[in-house]
């Protein structure tokens, strides 16, 4: 069980490589980042759930569900590094509900993702059964689960740390490496294991799906073009399902580094705040805009949304 000298020593040794190597300067691409993803989100959710079409075909669910994952993980990681910049004491439970949340957000925009592989995958291999298989009232419920599953981990660390009667302490940062890594060795290796084989499960779900689909869609004609839609999309996506995956990777590593007392904690302090504060946030700057949007039927809600508006402002000014 960590104590009270421990947490604070730990904690404390952080803050001082975070002002030795000045690195609360990562909070300015974060914060730029971030509201610039805060702008378009809501933008593409607006489309999707403003227009009854897109709101019943469950690949718009998908899209909407991912951004509204990332929505709640930028907001809360945008949150806890500004009370981390300006050394906001943050209570211990507090920092704990937030982790586990900010998790749960990740892990649900990594399910959703790999859901929407698949749904891709279904709709090409079996598209005279596919809105059959894949109605939206289960895809609500499929949603719903995921959610559920993405919070199940999390929330039981939560649960296991308040068993333990940890002390009730400030913390002048707060960053989920600290919380997963201030638990029992033993606990910490499961952790570590749980976040492995889950991003495995889902890369080498998404990786078959791609393989599969172009098996099947190779005789198509589609892929001849060197420049062709279908590369083109592939490449787009498989650029951001690496940018999703890699930091998850990343994080996965810092878990085992932070047991290991050959490490420095300078090195330590580094990898985590430049995963944090870019790496994590990266692909959920470029989410909007391919996921979003890319498909033609978004892209054309959001212009009959604007010229509506336009129209509107300009029967009121006249």
């Amino acid at each position: 069980m960590a104590s009270s000298v421990m947490i604070t020593n730990l904690t404390q040794e952080w803050v001082e490589s975070l002002q030795r190597w000045h690195l609360e300067f990562f909070f300015i691409p974060t914060a730029f980042i971030t509201i610039a993803t805060l702008l378009a989100n809501p933008v593409v959710l607006t489309c999707i759930f403003l227009t009854r079409a897109l709101r019943q075909e469950t690949r718009y669910l998908l899209v909407a569900n991912t951004l509204a994952a990332d929505v709640l993980f930028l907001i809360l990681n945008l949150v806890t590094l500004l009370c981390n910049a300006v050394r906001v004491q943050i209570p211990w439970i507090v920092c704990e509900v937030v982790t586990a949340v900010t998790v749960t957000a990740y892990c649900c925009a990594i399910l959703t993702i790999t859901l929407m592989v698949v749904d891709t995958y279904v709709a090409v291999r079996w598209p005279l059964h596919y809105h059959d298989l894949l109605p939206p009232p289960r895809t609500h419920c499929i949603l719903v689960g995921v959610w559920m599953l993405a919070a199940a981990c999390p929330f039981i660390l939560v649960v296991m740390i308040e068993e333990r009667e940890n002390p009730n302490v400030k913390l002048p940062v707060c960053l989920v490496l600290v919380n997963l890594g201030l638990l029992q060795l033993e606990n910490m290796m499961r952790v570590h294991i749980y976040f492995l084989i889950a991003a495995l499960i889902c890369a080498i779900l998404i990786l078959y799906c791609y393989i599969r689909l172009y098996m099947v869609t190779r005789t198509q004609g589609i892929w001849q073009s060197r420049f062709s839609r279908a590369r083109v999309t592939l490449l787009a996506h498989g650029v951001l399902l690496l940018l999703y995956f890699a930091p998850g990777f990343v994080f996965t590593l810092e878990l085992f580094l932070f047991q290991r007392k050959d490490i420095s904690q300078d090195a330590r302090v580094w990898i985590s705040t430049v995963n944090m504060c870019v790496c994590m946030l990266l692909p959920r700057a470029f989410a909007p805009y391919l996921y979003g949007l890319r498909y033609r039927e978004i892209s054309n809600t959001l212009m009959q949304l604007l010229h509506r508006h336009w129209r509107v402002s300009q029967t009121t000014v006249s």
